[in-house]
This record gives structure tokens, sequence and C-alpha cells, in this order.
């Protein structure tokens, strides 16, 4: 059974920057598929990134190339997902997802490719 667990979400101002954590355990993070989601009110689960088992190429969303970086530390059994430039239109619950399985790229994007679930971290965008 694998157990994520997200941090490091926030108040940030328009053009700021926040760094999400999601912690894992149950199994090593280079052994996992993982991705980050967001959910703002009222809108559906929306794919930000996803990052490969073994070498951990990363895939992210248009929306977030250029201001969002995935990432993985095997020594922290972390992920993280740096994001820059951040715009109101960021504000989201951001979810961390992990799958044993190795998903095509084309179904990184949805919701039901995905295994084990975070609680989710809360990110605001407002001056």
């Amino acid at each position: 059974q694998v157990q994520l667990v997200e941090s490091g979400g926030g108040l940030v101002q328009p053009g700021g920057s926040l760094r999400l954590s999601c912690a894992a355990s149950g199994r090593t993070v280079s052994t996992l598929a993982m991705a980050w989601f967001r959910e703002a009110p009222g809108k559906e689960r929306q794919f930000v990134a996803g990052l490969k088992k073994g070498m951990g190429t990363t895939y992210p969303a248009d929306s977030a190339k250029g201001r969002f970086t995935v990432s993985r530390d095997n020594g922290k059994n972390a992920a993280y997902l740096q994001m820059n430039r951040l715009e109101p239109e960021d504000a989201a619950v951001y979810y961390c997802a992990a799958t044993t399985s190795s998903p095509i790229v084309s179904s990184l994007p949805r919701a039901s490719t995905w295994e084990y679930w975070g609680q989710g971290t809360q990110v605001t965008v407002s001056s």
C-alpha cells in the first residue's frame, strides 16, 4: 500500500513561487509513476505534470510548461512541484498521485490512471 502526503501549499501573491512536496511511504518513488493534479472549485480535476518511474522522465501539461517543474528525490522518497510565476488561475487544491504501473504518456492526464492519491494541499494566489 502506498501512502502520499502533500505539503507546502499556502497563500502567495501573483508572480510568486511555491514548492509543493509529496512524501511517499510503502514504496520507493523510483518504482512509482507519479503526478500532480489540481482541482479548483466547480472545476474538474486537472492534470498538471507527470513523472515516470525509473529514469523519471517528466511530462508537464501545456498550462505548466515554462512555469512548473516536477521532480523527485529518491533519497527523501518524495516528489516535488516547483511552481513559479503563479497566477490567480493557479489557485486550487493540489493533489499528488501515484501508480505502480507504467502508464503510457497519453494516459497520464486521466485521473483513472492513478491508484493512489494524497489528501491535497491548498494553494491560494491573491494579492
